[in-house]
């Protein structure tokens, strides 16, 4: 699936309540969920993830989906280096 762009997204109080804490806006994270092309399945949480840009910053934002509409678990920075480790080691796979 290359992009979300016709779900639905279920912001939860506590995603809306991270983005704030980290100073995240709600318009960039939906940019990246609907459109970031790169996304993976973290084998270790067992949870679909998609990488975007914020600003200066890399961020992951974990997800799960309920038909046609997907939640945003959380949202953190993550740096190039991390991302690649994850994908050496097996954790992240190429999402389907």
């Amino acid at each position: 699936m290359n992009s979300f762009f016709n779900f639905k997204i279920r912001w939860t109080d506590y995603l809306i309540y991270r983005m704030k804490v980290r100073g995240y806006q709600k318009e960039k994270i939906d940019h990246i969920i609907r459109y970031s092309s790169e996304r993976y399945f973290d084998t270790e949480t067992r949870r679909f993830v998609i990488i975007g840009k914020h600003g200066n910053k890399e961020v992951i934002i974990p997800y799960d989906t309920e038909g046609k509409s997907i939640i945003p678990v959380t949202i953190h920075a993550i740096s190039r280096q991390q991302i690649r480790y994850r994908k050496l080691s097996g954790r992240f796979e190429n999402a389907k």
